[in-house]
């Protein structure tokens, strides 16, 4: 559409340049023609007061040797025989004896092309006699162009300035229209592709800004349907994961015999259910809605709080203590609210599904200026093989156990370029260091990022001591 504009207004300017070029061009070279033969009459009407006072062959001479045109050798005087004398021939003619003739016969001026190039001026003159004489004028072709060729290139140059002109303004007005036209198109491309981020400035003329208007507020709806839609994902684990926990606990106090095998069968199913149904939901969400998501961001404390206040009541059940810290001030990260609830869940849920009842744990937030650091601690029996934990689908040999907690936590930490670590904590059990990178710089470099950065972490300190029994978290 913005080369059709283009090629619309150079037509439209060469066709207003040629329409009004052309006929100023002609004005202007038939002005240089009137102007030459003008300034030839005037010439020859200066011998017209000596022809009126005498036909002396020497004075007529003089005078017309003391004009302008007779010093140049551009002005003959043809005098016809007065009172029984001869004719008299002053200068070079040029036009002929016939031309000179018609001219006196007609009594007006005449122009005579030549043969040559020029032309020449027949001018009339009477005599006191009552004859007539012809003062004849040679006009150059030089000086009938005179200044026509300038006219015509200073016209060409002005022409073509205006076309290039009008391109140029036709561009810009293109651009004004098709540029928004296609940042809507890239955008509406970007948001079939999956990238719910993707927005529209509100530019251009009415109507596309409109058209930008309803896109941002089509792909705003987008995101909110998907978000309702983690939303309730993300209070299925919370509503069922933990009643699950409680059963498989309590299944523990039944015993044996086969209606308690059959319980615990049954529970078991039920979490390996609930795992499938959380695990689908979270693998078919679209990248670009987590992007959307995470640039909003969340408070990690206030979300801390909250499910810590979720899990205490368990906690308080079990006789387990809880210490929370760093949680008293407002910590932005770029994760969304529902990811991070959901991480918190897995790793919390881990703690109360592999270590005894009446293990103490933590949970504390640090802000390391380029990254928030999560740290979740028990003082159980720690995990034999961290790395083993880390990798997905691993469920460590044990019961109920589907190897996607850590994985979604391992996903939200290394989304940000973070990453996910299991050591030794302080309370003597096992220590989960989840590290969410608040650089941008960090954000492009993805698992890149995550992997460098944990080298460097690993350089600079023995924090990741593995523990020695055999609990293995999901």
């Amino acid at each position: 559409m913005r080369w059709a504009l283009v090629k619309v207004c150079l037509a439209v300017t060469a066709m207003v340049v040629v329409a009004f070029a052309v006929p100023l061009g002609l004005v202007v070279q038939e002005m240089a023609s009137d102007r030459a033969f003008s300034n030839a009459e005037r010439q020859a009407a200066t011998i017209g007061p000596t022809l009126s006072i005498t036909t002396d062959p020497g004075q007529l001479r003089r005078a017309v040797e003391s004009t302008e045109m007779g010093a140049a050798q551009r002005m003959a005087v043809h005098v016809p025989p007065v009172g029984g004398g001869t004719a008299v021939e002053i200068g070079a003619g040029w036009a002929g004896s016939h031309a000179v003739d018609e001219t006196r016969r007609l009594g007006r001026a005449m122009t005579v092309p030549l043969a040559r190039g020029g032309s020449a001026l027949l001018q009339p003159t009477a005599l006191g006699s009552g004859d007539i004489a012809v003062v004849e004028i040679l006009v150059p072709e030089r000086e009938v162009s005179n200044g026509v060729a300038t006219a015509w290139l200073v016209l060409a140059g002005v022409g073509l300035a205006l076309v290039v002109g009008s391109v140029a303004v036709a561009d810009r007005l293109g651009a004004r229209l098709v540029v928004p036209a296609e940042r809507l198109a890239d955008a509406a491309h970007q948001l079939g592709e999956g990238r719910l981020g993707a927005r529209v400035p509100e530019a251009g003329p009415k109507e596309l800004r409109s058209a930008a208007v309803a896109f941002n507020s089509m792909a705003d709806q987008v995101v909110e349907l998907l978000a309702n839609e983690r939303e309730l994902a993300a209070d299925l684990s919370h509503r069922l994961r933990t009643p699950l926990t409680v059963l498989r606990l309590n299944t523990a106090s039944l015993g044996d015999g086969p209606a308690a095998e059959q319980t615990r069968a049954a529970v078991e199913q039920l979490e390996r259910e609930v795992d499938t149904i959380i695990r689908t939901a979270r693998e078919q969400r679209a990248t670009g809605a987590a992007g959307a998501a995470a640039a909003a961001g969340c408070d990690a404390s206030e979300v801390i709080r909250d499910r810590m206040a979720f899990w205490s009541a368990l906690a308080e059940d079990q006789g387990r203590e809880v210490r929370l810290a760093g949680v008293d001030r407002t910590v932005r990260i770029p994760v969304a609210r529902p990811e991070l609830a959901a991480a918190l869940d897995a790793l919390l849920g881990n703690v109360f599904r592999h270590t005894p009842e009446g293990t103490a744990f933590a949970v504390d937030v640090h802000d390391a200026g380029d990254a928030v650091i999560v740290l979740v601690s028990d003082s159980g029996p720690g995990i034999d093989d961290p790395d083993a934990a880390l990798r997905r689908g691993n469920d460590g040999g044990r019961d109920g156990s589907t190897g996607l907690g850590l994985d979604i936590v391992r996903r939200v930490a290394e989304g940000t370029g973070g990453d996910v670590r299991i050591g030794r904590s302080v309370l003597g059990g096992t220590e989960v260091r989840l590290w969410i990178a608040l650089d941008d710089r960090a954000r492009g470099g993805g698992a890149r990022g995550g992997r460098e950065r944990r080298g460097r972490r690993k350089r600079r300190g023995g924090w990741w001591a593995t523990g020695a029994a055999d609990g293995q978290p999901t």
